[in-house]
């Protein structure tokens, strides 16, 4: 057998050597992209930080993309690690709270390295640090989670759209541990009474941004797509720009009055009714159908109950217009069967042969018929029982003087005030009838 020559053998070993340094380098540059990932300080803006002094509340009112969850998620690390041991954390919905804060792309858990991670249990809401440090999720939508629970700092996600404000009172009685409790609000602006009185307050910090800034971690094009579209109207400057506007000029309804008379439960109701404005037709690039519960109160004033509005078929248009009658105990649906809206007795009397369902002739231009309801706004004689955020964005920016097609929302609301509080001679049958207004 022929022996390996001193040279070959010499040669041998210096690839493996070789191959051994590549294979360490290669692991350390793994090792190093590892570290960077999780190197917040190095990898965030400036802005994103967290900001000096001494501050209750740190604000941070931004665009669509511009890393609001990645830095809620990264301040709540960093309160962590400096010793914080009850957060709360609080979203629109629990699936949002699942979904974006804890398990999203940019949640805590993935912000956290290998041996910092939290232990996630959703069976109780809970994440529980190696430190001992723990963090439990609600929704603002369930405001009475937060009765009782005492935290040292809370994380609030997309304040300006929670459904139920008084979410955020609970939130701030229950923030009495250690010695400096603190919040970071990240969220899509909006003028809602919640931001504006935050944005009043003494010990409230604000940042604010663009989806912009955070182009380099954005898809492609997808900016110059955005800025494109929206650029200069009034939702690419909420949106994109994270401003925070005030009411449109010309807009019938005005901010200060919904906030003004919103309530958290309605009194006793004398009537109630389901309003639909249907799209004239359901496909992706569809209007929306607007489909709003409404009341009138035994005390003679109106109440916004329910906004299920959305690109809804007509058959999934009937089933829900009918789970919120038998949940709001409607006395009637009515409908708009102007734009093709035909349809809605025939679908909704397919599931229910008794069904009331009144349908509503627009005989009259829009602003005409919008103007006595926002009319019963002013007065103050409308209140709505929590947040509808989209339908409240539709009321305070429409101007109705622009010649612009109303939004649907609006136009579900106006129906069912019209109906309900508007004088006006209407039959009143047990199945159907048909009025022009």
């Amino acid at each position: 057998m022929p022996r390996s020559s001193p040279n070959s053998v010499a040669t041998l070993a210096s690839e493996v050597a070789r191959l051994r340094i590549e294979a360490r380098l290669r692991a350390l540059a793994i090792e190093e992209a590892a570290r960077a990932r999780y190197d917040w300080p190095r990898n965030a803006r400036a802005e994103q930080g967290l900001p000096p002094g001494d501050w209750r509340v740190w604000l941070v009112l931004a665009g669509r993309g511009w890393g609001k969850t990645r830095t809620g998620a990264e301040t709540v690390r960093a309160w962590v690690a400096a010793g914080y041991r009850r957060v709360a954390l609080v979203g629109r919905t629990a699936a949002d709270v699942r979904d974006v804060i804890v398990e999203g792309e940019s949640g805590i858990l993935a912000v956290h390295p290998d041996g910092e991670r939290p232990r996630w249990n959703p069976s109780n809401r809970r994440l529980t640090w190696p430190n001992g440090a723990q963090a439990t999720t609600y929704s603002a939508d369930e405001p009475d989670q937060l009765r009782g629970p005492q935290h040292d700092a809370a994380l609030c996600d997309e304040l300006a759209s929670w459904s139920r404000p008084e979410a955020w009172d609970q939130l701030r009685f229950g923030l009495r541990l250690g010695t400096d409790p603190r919040v970071i609000v990240t969220t899509t602006p909006r003028p809602t009474k919640i931001i504006r009185d935050l944005l009043a307050a003494p010990g409230t910090i604000v940042t604010r941004g663009r989806t912009r800034d955070n182009f380099a971690n954005l898809a492609p094009g997808i900016v110059e797509e955005l800025e494109r579209r929206y650029a200069g109207t009034r939702l690419g400057r909420q949106e994109l720009d994270g401003e925070v506007l005030d009411d449109t000029a010309g807009a019938l309804w005005r901010w200060q009055w919904i906030d003004a008379a919103r309530v958290v439960k309605a009194p006793d109701l004398r009537r109630v009714v389901v309003a639909i404005d249907p799209a004239v037709s359901s496909n992706e690039g569809s209007d929306e159908t607007g489909i709003v519960v409404a009341a009138v109160g035994m005390d003679g004033r109106g109440y916004v109950l329910a906004d299920a509005s959305g690109k809804h078929r007509p058959e999934d248009t009937a089933r829900i217009a009918l789970s919120l009658a038998d949940l709001h105990g409607a006395d009637a649906i009515v409908a708009e069967v102007n734009n093709g809206g035909d349809w809605i007795p025939t679908v909704i009397r397919s599931h229910r042969p008794n069904a009331n369902v009144r349908t509503v002739h627009a005989s009259r231009g829009k602003l005409t018929r919008a103007e006595p309801v926002a009319a019963l706004y002013e007065q103050g004689k409308v209140s709505h029982v929590g947040a509808f955020g989209p339908l409240e964005d539709q009321l305070t920016t429409w101007d109705a003087t622009s010649g612009r097609k109303s939004p649907d929302r609006l136009d579900a609301l106006v129906w069912a005030f019209t109906d309900l509080m508007c004088p006006r001679e209407l039959p009143r049958v047990l199945t159907e009838s048909s009025y022009d207004f």
